[in-house]
């Protein structure tokens, strides 16, 4: 089956053409049914294309110049969205020329661009940046918001829990996704109050006659148990979130520099590592970022994906496949199936109330 064409902003991302046209190539030689709209510097394109022909022969090439810096303010960058490699990227999604976006330039500008041309679902308050993180198990766990809004109320998280839980349904293949709210604690009377008014409203969504949401909800996790796989879907705000990401990715590095450093410390050492290189291996492909890279800003009228910066090919390439099976799983859709079973009654301010309409309650709490 022949996949809409994916708009790829060729200038972004720390190496910017050579990279991004390496990792294209290597997602079309890995499903040869991707095609692509590659946005950028047309001479450095072509010739990057010249060492890629089946990726040439997939690819049409639309020329700019201008590119969004990696620490220009998105209000600025914005104003240049009809001339950046980034804003015409994005365009392309919003006229049809494309079926999705793939950039790994500045974050922040290329979400205040996707939402300004693509705007969010109808019944979507806020859009959120969500992305897969590896577990102990074989699955990888899917959080969201990572920081496209720094604040959310209840309202918006219960939308998060909704679109996440439509995102791990195609990556990971799970039919209700178990959902879970970051928190402090796992006590109901822990967190904020917008926490534990989400926690209403989604356990009244999931506990109704009709079967309610497409997900399971089971109250709150902990920073420390998001790896544990014993989670599908981790929901928090995009302040929380970045902060839990970040310290996740640290994390990572500090444990596979401390490796180095002992398999390196003395001749014992550097004899031990060469009889556990089988295990390090396993563990440095599990900690990898490009194993895991692209993420997806969820709830907008089509589908952007953000790459990091610092992505191999190899990641691009992962960024690149993800934004084909949200294309091939219609994610858009599958979301707005899911908000319409969601209901505006069950996005109550006061989560508390909606609980006891569930339990028919309703008067006596009133």
């Amino acid at each position: 089956m022949s996949l809409p064409r994916i708009a790829v902003d060729a200038m972004g991302g720390d190496e910017g053409v050579r990279v991004m046209v390496e990792g294209a190539a290597l997602a079309r030689r890995q499903h040869d049914k991707f095609k692509f709209l590659l946005v950028g510097d047309g001479a450095r394109i072509e010739a990057a294309l010249e060492n890629h022909p089946n990726l040439r022969a997939a690819s049409e090439i639309l020329h700019c110049d201008d590119v969004v810096g990696g620490d220009e303010l998105p209000s600025k960058a914005i104003r240049r969205a009809k001339t950046t490699s980034m804003g015409l990227a994005v365009n392309a999604v919003k006229t049809g020329d494309a079926g999705a976006a793939v950039s790994a330039g500045n974050t922040g500008a290329l979400m205040a661009m996707s939402k300004l041309a693509l705007r969010t679902m109808p019944g979507i308050d806020r859009p959120a940046l969500a992305a897969i993180m590896p577990t102990l198990q074989a699955h990888d766990v899917v959080m969201l918001d990572l920081g496209a809004n720094t604040e959310a109320d209840a309202r918006n998280l219960v939308q998060y829990a909704v679109m996440g839980a439509a995102y791990s349904r195609i990556v990971n293949g799970f039919d209700k996704p178990v959902v879970r709210l970051l928190n402090i604690g796992t006590e109901e009377i822990k967190g904020t109050e917008e926490l534990r008014d989400a926690a209403a409203m989604l356990t009244a969504a999931c506990s109704r006659e009709d079967g309610g949401l497409a997900l399971q909800f089971d109250g709150f996790v902990e920073s420390d148990k998001i790896n544990r796989g014993e989670t599908h879907v981790v929901v928090t705000d995009g302040f929380s979130g970045n902060i839990a990401l970040k310290a996740i990715e640290g994390s990572a590095r500090f444990v596979t520099d401390l490796l180095k450093q002992a398999f390196t410390s003395s001749l014992r050492s550097k004899i031990g590592f060469l009889v556990s290189r089988p295990a390090t291996e396993l563990l440095r492909h599990h900690l990898d970022p490009n194993n895991h890279n692209g993420a997806v800003f969820l709830g907008l009228n089509g589908v952007v994906v953000k790459s990091h910066g610092s992505a191999t090919a190899k990641g691009v390439a992962h960024a690149v496949a993800v934004t084909a099976r949200l294309l091939e799983n219609k994610l858009t859709e599958r979301i707005a199936l899911d908000l319409s079973r969601l209901g505006e009654g069950a996005l109550r301010k006061n989560g508390r109330a909606a609980t006891a309409d569930a339990t028919g309650d309703g008067e006596a709490s009133a």
